[in-house]
């Protein structure tokens, strides 16, 4: 279950860099902030591979990583500040939020401020939620869009970066690989099963 849920993501992933090249890489991004859980561990490496192959630059693809978490996560900024947790809470389920995901975003918030806005974007999993409750808090949106576009900028170019440097020892690298053509390193397998057992887990148990 686990393994073909991972295999259906990557593949969309893969084919949508392919087909759109750095459109594809915001659009798949803004996907992830929009509280849709779409591993950006998986979409900035495979961008890191083609920057080692000469298709894509690293500062582009950070730029346009960055740019896509931001329109996201003003989609899921609205979706907090016009219909708040219950709806989410009553949606959330079929795109693999969990009420733990919810909770742990709310803790961040509450506790740092503004200022999460900006850590949460360097942090696996909490940053794909924290812009809902900054809706729900009604947090100043300009100062909202900074701290989102220089944290997701960051965020980008460092797994980007990793994915390069990947890239760059294919060679050495490539026994790892199974089942799909295009490049996704035992690492990020690893991590996006990690992520998708982890969202089903949390949801059997709420339900």
């Amino acid at each position: 279950m686990i393994e073909h849920i991972l295999g259906i993501l990557s593949v969309f992933i893969i084919g949508t860099i392919n087909a759109m090249g750095y459109a594809g890489v915001a659009l798949l991004m803004a996907i992830e902030s929009a509280c849709i859980p779409l591993p950006s561990e998986v979409i900035l490496p495979f961008s890191g591979y083609l920057v080692a192959a000469g298709t894509f630059n690293i500062w582009i693809v950070a730029l346009m990583g960055a740019i896509g978490c931001v329109l996201g996560s003003i989609v899921a900024y609205y979706a907090g500040a016009w219909g708040g947790r219950v709806w989410i809470e009553k949606y959330g389920k079929y795109i693999l939020i969990s009420h733990h995901d919810l909770d742990m975003a709310d803790r961040w918030f509450s506790k740092y401020g503004d200022m999460t806005v900006f850590a949460a974007r360097l942090l696996p999993v909490i940053r794909t939620f924290i812009a809902f409750p900054a809706g729900v808090a009604r947090m100043r949106m300009s100062t909202f869009i900074a701290y989102t576009f220089i944290g997701s900028y960051i965020w980008s170019w460092a797994l980007t970066w990793v994915g390069m440097k990947m890239g760059e020892n294919w060679q050495s690298l490539k026994i790892y690989f199974h089942k799909f053509d295009a490049i996704i390193g035992v690492f990020l397998i690893a991590g996006a099963v990690w992520y998708v057992r982890r969202h089903l887990q949390l949801l059997k148990k709420v339900h």
